[in-house]
């Protein structure tokens, strides 16, 4: 089956960088929407970045634009997200999300079927 597995989170000081890395595997559909959703307590879950790994228009959310970079290496079927310049604000769960570009669906999806289990980012001001 689909498996997502996140890894690189952890803390940081205000202005550090990470890289997050998700892990794909379980299938071989070579058009899928990946990308990262976060939620920090008390707060609503959020997309941040997607990609079409078939290529295709990138999108990213308003307050990560010009700092976070999403990509994605087909050999290894892993996504990243490498973001700079961090702020206590980008403090949330990471979730890396999935899912298949059958038929006309579009990047980014309003639903995604599978999803990692999270990895923590916290930015300390």
């Amino acid at each position: 089956q689909v498996q997502l597995v996140e890894s690189g989170g952890g803390s940081v000081q205000a202005g550090g960088s990470l890289r997050l890395s998700c892990a794909a595997s379980g299938y071989t559909y070579s058009s899928v929407c990946m990308g990262w959703f976060r939620q920090a307590p008390g707060m609503e879950r959020g997309g941040v970045a997607f990609m079409p790994t078939g290529g295709g228009r990138i999108w990213y959310d308003a307050a990560v634009r010009g700092r976070f970079f999403i990509s994605h290496d087909d050999a290894k079927n892993t996504l990243y997200l490498e973001m700079n310049n961090l702020k206590p604000e980008d403090t949330a769960m990471y979730y890396c999300a999935a899912d298949f570009l059958y038929s006309d669906r579009v990047c980014p999806l309003s639903n995604f079927t599978y999803w990692g289990q999270g990895t923590q980012v916290t930015v300390s001001s």
